[in-house]
C-alpha cells in the first residue's frame, strides 16, 4: 500500500457522493487517512462470505466487478466504494469484488469512514447503495431464467429424415448430405434404428463394410425421448447409451427430430448468463457486435422455453445494460481516464426493463462541474463511440436522435434538473414531449449518481397542476386503432399492413401508468409495477389497473411471438401485425385489450378539463 498526496486525493473525493457532502477539514482528514492499493485483472479485493472488510474501498482508477454467486451483478467505475455494508457491520461481504483491469483503490480506515457515514449526506448514500445493489443482484441472478430446465421438444428446429432400410450406405450418406442432416432414420415397424456421422465412420472407414451394403446392415437402435424431457436428463441418457443422437418421440410415436449432442452441447450458448459472459469479456467492439449477433437466439431460446414476455423484456434490457457498459469501458481505455464524474442514463423502454427486439435504443449523459468545452468534448466522443458501437451491434437508434451523442442529449447534472424543473414548471409541447422519454430513466454506468436529485424533482411533479392536466392529455392523445363497434382498424405503414402493436397498445398503455405514477408522487419506471403501486395507493381503482396490466401483458406477448416469427424468416422485428393472419382467439384478446385502453382513456379524458 502506498500514502497519496492529500490534496489531490481531497479534490478527487470532492466529486463524488458522500465526500462531496463533508465540511473541509473532514474531508480533509479522511483524505489524509487513506492509502492506495493497486489491484491485478482478475485479482479480488474482497471475497464473498469471507473474511470481514477491515476499509471502505474507493475506485480511484480503472474498475471492479461486483460478483453474486458466481455472476457479475455490477460494475464500479472511478469514484464508486465498497465494503461499506460489510466494514460497519463486521459480516462477511454479501459479494466478491475483483479488478476487471488494472485497478487502484483508496483504502479508508475504519475510523475515518464512520465520520463519512454518521452524516446525514453519507447514511443516505449508504441506503441508497445497498438497497440498490440488493436490487441488481436480484435482477442479475435471480431474474434471468437459466434454460437448464429446457425441454428437448423447445429445440426441434427441422423435420426427421428418412430412409427405407433397404436403402445402400452410400445413398444414405447422400442423403445426410444433400439434407445438411447428421443422420438420417428407418421405422421398421414398431422398431427405429439410426444412421449418423459416427456409425459411417467406425463401420464403414474403420471397418471396411462396402458402402454398396444397405443401412439396414450398420443401423443402430435410436434412443427416444419424449418431447417433454429436460434437455439435461436427455443429455444423461445420450450418454449412459453410448450414442451422440437423440429422437424426440411425441404421442403416438410420432417422430418429431432428431437432436445431436452439439444441439444439447449448445443450449449453454442460450443462457442469459453465457450471453452476458461473453460480452462482459469482450476484447473489443468486433468481438462485441458478433456476440450480439446472439442476442436473437437467446431471445427465441427464452420464448420456446416459456418464459414470460415480461421477463423476457427483462432479460434484453439487461443485455442491452451489459452491452452499453462494455461500450462504456472500450472507449475509456482509448481516450483515457473522463475528466469529470459521469453518469450514462438510458431511457424509455430498457430504462423501463420492457426492451424487445423492435425497440428503438434512447440514451443520455450527465457529468459533474459547470460545463467546459474540454470536458464536453471528451464526453462528446464516449457517447459517439458507445453511439457507433450500438449500431454496430445491431441496434435501431432512435430516429428523433435521442442518443447521447446529440449534445441535446448531453450535459451537466446541474443542467439535467433545469431540464427536468423547466418540463414541470413551463410544460410546453417541447418541455412535454421531452418529459415523457426522460422521466423514464434508469442510470447504467458511471460514479455520478444522478439518480436521487432528478427523482426528487419527479416526487414533486404532483404539484404542478398545469403539467399534470397537459401529461393527462398526451395520455389520451395516442388512440388504441378501434373503428366501428370496436373492430380493429388496419393500416398500412412502411409497405406493412395491419396494426402497430406498439403504437396502439403498449405506447397508450405505458402513458397512462406515468401519469398515474407521477401525478401521485410514484418514481418507479416500470409500466407495471406503476400499475401495481397506483392501484395500491388507491389512485386508480383496481378494475382498470388490472384490466391495463393485462391489456399490457397480452400486446407484449403477441409483439414478442410476432419479433420471433420475423427472426425466424430473416426479416428485421417490427411491431405491424396483421389480425387476419392472428388465431380468432388471439384476435378476440387484442381486440379486448385495446378496448381495455380506450376505456381508461375515456375515463381520465373525463378529468381533463379540470386539471386534476
Amino acid at each position: 500500500m502506498e500514502t497519496v498526496n492529500t490534496e489531490s486525493l481531497a479534490a478527487f473525493l470532492a466529486a463524488f457522493a458522500p465526500f462531496d457532502a463533508l465540511p473541509p477539514a473532514e474531508l480533509a482528514a479522511v483524505a489524509a487517512s487513506a492509502v492506495e492499493r493497486s489491484y491485478e485483472a482478475g485479482e479480488s479485493a474482497l471475497i464473498e462470505d469471507g473474511t470481514p472488510s477491515e476499509h471502505l474501498f474507493v475506485v480511484r482508477s480503472g474498475s471492479v466487478e461486483l460478483v453474486h454467486q458466481g455472476e457479475v451483478v455490477d460494475i464500479l467505475g472511478p469514484g464508486e466504494l465498497f465494503g461499506q455494508p460489510s466494514l460497519l457491520t463486521g459480516l462477511a461481504p454479501a459479494f466478491t469484488v475483483r479488478a476487471r483491469e488494472p485497478t487502484i483503490c483508496l483504502l479508508i480506515p475504519r475510523e475515518q469512514a464512520m465520520t463519512v457515514f454518521t452524516e446525514p449526506a453519507g447514511a443516505t448514500h449508504l441506503a441508497r447503495t445497498l438497497r440498490s445493489r440488493l436490487v441488481q443482484a436480484g435482477h442479475v441472478v435471480h431474474a434471468l431464467p437459466e434454460l437448464g430446465t429446457i425441454r428437448v421438444g423447445e429445440l426441434v428446429d427441422r423435420p426427421p429424415i428418412f430412409c427405407d432400410g433397404s436403402t445402400t450406405i452410400r445413398r444414405g450418406a447422400q442423403i445426410m448430405s444433400e439434407s445438411h442432416a447428421s443422420a438420417v432414420l428407418v421405422r421398421d415397424g414398431n422398431n427405429l434404428s439410426i444412421l449418423t456421422d459416427a456409425v459411417l465412420r467406425q463401420r464403414v472407414i474403420a471397418e471396411g463394410i462396402s458402402a454398396e451394403n444397405p443401412v439396414s446392415r450398420i443401423v443402430r437402435p435410436a434412443v427416444e425421448v419424449g418431447p417433454e424431457r429436460i434437455a439435461v436428463d436427455a443429455v444423461v441418457e445420450m450418454l449412459d447409451a453410448g450414442t451422440d443422437h437423440i429422437v424426440v418421440v411425441g404421442p403416438g410415436r410420432d417422430v418429431l427430430g432428431v437432436l445431436s449432442s452439439t444441439d444439447l452441447a449448445g443450449l449453454e450458448t442460450r443462457s442469459p448468463f453465457a450471453l452476458r459472459h461473453a460480452i462482459l469479456g469482450a476484447r473489443d467492439v468486433d468481438v462485441l457486435a458478433s456476440v450480439a449477433q446472439r442476442l436473437p437466439r437467446l431471445f427465441l431460446a427464452l420464448l420456446g422455453a416459456g418464459i414470460a414476455p415480461l421477463d423476457v423484456g427483462r432479460v434484453l434490457s439487461l443485455q442491452v445494460d451489459s452491452l452499453t457498459d462494455r461500450l462504456v469501458e472500450l472507449s475509456i481505455a482509448e481516450r483515457g481516464p473522463a475528466p469529470r464524474a459521469w453518469a450514462w442514463l438510458v431511457l424509455g423502454s430498457t430504462a423501463r426493463r420492457e426492451f424487445t427486439l423492435g425497440s428503438d435504443i434512447e440514451n443520455a449523459l450527465a457529468y459533474d462541474g459547470d460545463g467546459d468545452t474540454e470536458a464536453d468534448a471528451y464526453f462528446a466522443r464516449l457517447a459517439a463511440d458507445v453511439t457507433r458501437g450500438l449500431a454496430r451491434c445491431g441496434f435501431t437508434l432512435d430516429p428523433n436522435d435521442v442518443l447521447a451523442s446529440n449534445e441535446l442529449w448531453r450535459m451537466t447534472q446541474g443542467r439535467w434538473a433545469e431540464i427536468f424543473r423547466d418540463c414541470l414548471d413551463a410544460p410546453d409541447r417541447s418541455h412535454l414531449i421531452r418529459a415523457n422519454v426522460t422521466f423514464d430513466f434508469r442510470q447504467v454506468a458511471g460514479g455520478l449518481d444522478v439518480t436521487p436529485p432528478l427523482v426528487s424533482i419527479l416526487r414533486g411533479a404532483n404539484a404542478h397542476a398545469d403539467f399534470v392536466r397537459r401529461l393527462a392529455r398526451a395520455a389520451t392523445d395516442l388512440k388504441p386503432p378501434l373503428g366501428f363497434r370496436g373492430a380493429l382498424v388496419v393500416q398500412t405503414k412502411d409497405d406493412a399492413r395491419g396494426v402497430d402493436l406498439k403504437r396502439g397498445g403498449a405506447i397508450p398503455v405505458t402513458n397512462l401508468a406515468r401519469f398515474y405514477a407521477l401525478s401521485n408522487g410514484i418514481t418507479i419506471s416500470s409500466t407495471v409495477d406503476r400499475l401495481a403501486a397506483v392501484k395500491e395507493s388507491g389512485a386508480l381503482d383496481e378494475e382498470t389497473a388490472e384490466a391495463l396490466r393485462e391489456a399490457f401483458e397480452i400486446v407484449m406477448r403477441l409483439r414478442l411471438e410476432h419479433h420471433a416469427e420475423q427472426i425466424e424468416a430473416d426479416a428485421k422485428p417490427d411491431n405491424i401485425v396483421d389480425p387476419a393472419t392472428l388465431p380468432p382467439l388471439t384476435r378476440l384478446q387484442l381486440r379486448e385489450a385495446f378496448r381495455a385502453v380506450a376505456h381508461a382513456q375515456k375515463k381520465l379524458s373525463v378529468y381533463v378539463p379540470l386539471g386534476i
